[in-house]
């Protein structure tokens, strides 16, 4: 169910920054680069902010860190 959830949420970010970068101001390109940064990092840490937030919201663990 966390990777459902991760997906759904990172997704969703990925596109909004797109479209707001698009319409508003292309300084939005920054949150897609920061998501980026952040899947990159959690593949060599094994720890992501998103999942330990989730985790405290009550949504049942599926696997490794980040939804993997």
């Amino acid at each position: 169910m966390l990777n459902t959830y991760f997906r759904v949420i990172v997704g969703t970010m990925v596109l909004v920054s797109v479209v707001l970068s698009v319409y508003v101001s292309i300084n939005w390109l920054w949150f897609t680069v920061f998501i980026g940064v952040n899947l990159i990092q959690s593949a060599f840490t094994k720890w992501c902010l998103l999942e330990t937030i989730l985790m405290k919201l009550g949504v049942k663990s599926s696997g490794g860190s980040c939804g993997v």
